[in-house]
Parts: structure tokens; sequence; C-alpha cells
């Protein structure tokens, strides 16, 4: 069965960090993408960062320099470093993952907070 479980999230003041790790596991046949989204309240879900099977990854401009995205791939996890937090940054974090010939499934979401 596949699943997706993503952790890491809680409140951190401004200028803090916080590391998100997201657990894939069920997905036989191998794993193409893995992907940060992100949604705050009263606006769509928006891309944060990715990382493809072949070790690149591309960022949103707003988190980039910010954010690191990695991988486990052995692990099937996928993480994103978060620095430099800002009042803008949070949101309800979802991870994408994409499944080999086809398919994508979400997390349930991690919620990260910033007190100013």
């Amino acid at each position: 069965q596949v699943q997706v479980v993503e952790s890491g999230g809680g409140l951190v003041q401004a200028g803090g960090s916080l590391r998100l790790s997201c657990a894939a596991s069920g997905f036989t046949g191998g794993i193409d993408t893995m992907a940060w989204y992100r949604q705050a309240p009263g606006k769509q879900r928006e891309f944060v960062a990715r990382h493809n099977g072949f070790g690149g990854t591309n960022y949103d401009a707003s988190v980039k320099d910010r954010f690191t995205i990695s991988t486990d791939y052995a692990k099937n996890t996928l993480y994103l470093q978060m620095n430099s937090l800002k009042p803008e940054d949070p949101a309800v974090y979802y991870c994408l993952v994409v499944r080999r010939f086809g398919g994508n499934y979400w997390g349930q979401g991690t919620q990260v907070t910033v007190s100013s």
C-alpha cells in the first residue's frame, strides 16, 4: 500500500529553522520525482521545491537560497531544510511523490507556523 507521510512541522520564530521530512513507502517500481508544495489559508497550493531522480533540484524564487531540498532515495525519504523563515512562509507543507510509470501521491501535510 502506498503511503506518503510528512513530519517535522511546528512553531518557530522568524529567522529560525525547521527541517521537514517525507517518508514514502509502497512504491514498487520506483519513484520518479519528489517535491514539496505549500498551502496557506485562503490561497492555492503552490510549488516550493522539487528533487528528481537524477539529482536535479528546482526551487520557487521565494525560497531559493533559504530552503534546501534533499533526498535519501535508499530510504525513499525527502527532506526540506528551511532556514531564515519569514512571516510569509507559514502554511501546510505537502509532499508530492510521482511514481515511475505514472501516479501522483500526496501526503496529509504538516503545519509550519512562524511567529514574529
